[in-house]
């Protein structure tokens, strides 16, 4: 499964939000900035780019899922 897969299925659960996708291997780290994690714990956050990759995970496609969810507000602050 490459970046552009994943990127499509997660941009079509959140679909307002920007997504990022890097690949190691069967490791992907999925960066998500939206508005719709505004007020959410990091665990919610979590659950939702979880819940766009599900059928990926469980079937093994996606071995290792590192989700990282953020508000446009914080990926500004953490860009500089």
């Amino acid at each position: 499964m490459d970046a552009t897969e994943v990127t499509e299925l997660v941009k079509e659960a959140l679909p307002d939000c920007e997504v990022q996708v890097q690949i190691d291997g069967n490791h992907y780290m999925v960066v998500v900035v939206g508005e719709v994690f505004e007020g959410l714990s990091t665990i919610k956050r979590q659950q939702l780019i979880n819940k766009a990759l599900f059928q990926q995970i469980m079937d093994g496609t996606i071995h290792a899922l590192h989700p990282k969810p953020f508000t446009p507000a914080e990926w500004a602050a953490r860009q500089g």
